[in-house]
């Protein structure tokens, strides 16, 4: 009898939520509303170039299809040592990325979305200089693999509203 019951409310819940136009945000890839082709444009340097790479990969960017919209981003780094040894170089730095992005129509229809994040990460300062470059450029592939995923989410709730 017990089992009979929570059948019923389970069932009854999900034709409710069903019902309702729920969505769930995370539950499609986001091929329904057109990340797939959402063309990435980023600045010409390593962190554009990293951030461009993870966009594409997070949004599924598929080069067969003609591009619907165009994502442009400007990316703004900020390095600051943090901790002091004994002869006054950093320990650790943090590392700030501020990305500012805009989704526009290729074709102008619509007005374009603009949005800003920012990522906060910290690396290890290293005594040999290819490991400090290695740690910086780890610490950027980081920041870059964080702010697609933000900038991700912020378009799917901008072309979800539209």
């Amino acid at each position: 009898m017990r089992q009979a019951i929570v059948l019923a409310i389970s069932l009854g819940v999900a034709g409710a939520v069903s019902a309702c136009g729920f969505t769930p945000l995370y539950g499609d890839s986001g091929e329904s509303l057109g990340l797939r082709r959402i063309a990435v444009v980023a600045q010409d340097d390593r962190l554009g170039y990293r951030l461009r790479e993870q966009l594409e990969d997070a949004l599924g960017f598929d080069r067969s299809a003609p591009a619907q919209h165009r994502l442009t981003t400007e990316v703004v780094q900020n390095r600051r040592p943090l901790g002091r040894r004994i002869d006054d170089t950093a320990t650790r730095y943090e590392l700030t990325v501020r990305a500012a992005w805009t989704l526009a129509p290729v074709s102008g229809a619509s007005p374009p979305f603009t949005g800003t994040e920012t990522v906060t990460v910290t690396y290890a300062a290293a005594d040999q200089p290819y490991a400090a470059i290695a740690a910086q450029q780890d610490g950027e592939d980081r920041a870059a693999a964080e702010l697609a995923r933000l900038i991700r989410l912020d378009l799917l709730q901008a072309l979800s509203s539209r």
